[in-house]
């Protein structure tokens, strides 16, 4: 994020706490886009990001007066939308066992995803290439890049340890060099 969209969410964080709700709006409005995408890389459904992120907004507003550093605020909104999504995943999970059972006992051997780029921008292809990894490394590597985290605030986004993303960050990026690799090896 550029330097003054950040210096203007931290004035808008700390007018939040203040109980100013234009600021608030506001600031849903500027960091409500990054979450639903985070959400969305997470959850792999558009949809059911949308609710875990209205729902995490409420959580948002709740915890907002108890934040002590503005500064923190896009580190620590994105892990109030990732334990959200978490939760949304764990309730899932006996689902997804049972799929899984089925896809085993099946003929069928699935084969990773390669996204097809086309005729499309560098840029699209990059997004293509991060959509296409695992959740927790297109998350990690998004957030690093695309939102400008630091490692640190990646870390506490996704609430996990710092080792952890820097693992995560190492292989998202091989497994981009491997998506992104050119027929001449650009």
């Amino acid at each position: 994020m550029r330097r003054e969209s950040r210096i203007l969410e931290d004035y808008l964080v700390a007018s939040a706490r203040l109980g100013d709700r234009q600021a608030f709006a506001r600031l849903v409005e500027l960091r409500g886009p990054r979450l639903l995408s985070h959400a969305t890389r997470l959850l792999r459904n558009r949809e059911e990001a949308r609710d875990a992120v209205q729902d995490s907004w409420v959580d948002i507003y709740r915890g907002l007066a108890g934040l002590r550093d503005p500064m923190a605020f896009p580190a620590w909104a994105t892990r109030i939308v990732t334990r959200k999504c978490a939760r949304l995943i764990k309730g899932k999970t006996s689902r997804r066992k049972l799929e899984q059972d089925l896809v085993l006992n099946s003929d069928v051997v699935s084969q990773p995803v390669v996204p097809d780029f086309g005729s499309a921008s560098d840029a699209e292809k990059v997004r293509a290439a991060i959509e296409a990894l695992p959740p927790t490394h297109g998350a990690a590597i998004a957030l690093f890049y695309l939102e400008d985290m630091s490692v640190a605030e990646v870390s506490v986004a996704l609430d996990v340890p710092v080792g952890t993303i820097k693992t995560r960050l190492m292989h998202a990026r091989e497994k981009l060099r491997v998506l992104l690799k050119g027929d001449n090896d650009e």
